[in-house]
Parts: C-alpha cells; structure tokens; sequence
C-alpha cells in the first residue's frame, strides 16, 4: 500500500548556515527520518503553505535555527503557533548564543524543546 513512504517521520530543518544544515541532514538521515532542509524562514513558511493541501507530505517537527537574516526561528514559532493547520507540529528551536530570556521567550511561545548549539570554539 506504498505506507512506509508516507508514514516517515518528516523533520523540517531550518538554518542559514550550511555547515549547520548539512550536519543537521546528516545526522537525521541517519535515523532514516525524511530530511527537508531550507535556508530561510521565508522559504519554510512557503513549503508548509504547499503542504497544506498535500498531507502525505507532513512534517512531524520543525528544528529551526534562531538567528538567521530577515525573520527568525522565533517569528517562525510565531507564525506555526498561530496557523490552525500547523500549530500541532512541536517547533525545537537552536541558537548558538545563550540568552536565557530569548530561551524563555521561546518556550512560552510553544517552543517543544530550545537547544544550544556547541560551537567548537577552542583554540
């Protein structure tokens, strides 16, 4: 019945640096989830709009980054938290700066989960 394609996990991964999205896909193909990777949340927010109609298609978690040109992975929480077709979908947002109000801001907004992106800065 062609389920196992549909039936995937879909993961939306969100982030202007491509180093990032490339370890971002790296990481989840390896849990054998269905990878889409953008480079803005412009761009997402006109992928889940397509996604709409098509269920099949549906994204079972958004990672986004939070500093990113234009709008940030905090509008993007915005927008999906305040979208009735989308707003079931947990949001996890990444940032390499930690500021706890900005963490804070995002959880009470609906953030699933806020992660802090290990910089290997050592030198």
């Amino acid at each position: 019945m062609g389920m196992a394609a549909e039936s995937q996990f879909h993961v939306l991964a969100v982030d202007d640096s491509l180093i990032d999205r490339k370890w971002i896909e790296k990481l989840l193909k390896t849990s054998s989830f269905q990878v889409t990777v953008l480079d803005s949340v412009s761009k997402a927010l006109e992928f889940l709009g397509v996604q709409e109609a098509e269920q099949e298609r549906k994204v079972n978690l958004i990672i986004t980054d939070y500093s990113m040109p234009g709008m940030t992975g905090y509008d993007l929480l915005r927008k999906i938290k305040e979208s009735t077709s989308l707003k079931d979908i947990p949001v996890v947002i990444m940032s390499s700066e930690n500021i706890p109000s900005r963490i804070t801001r995002c959880l009470e907004e609906g953030a699933e989960d806020f992660f802090l992106k290990l910089t290997c800065s050592i030198i």
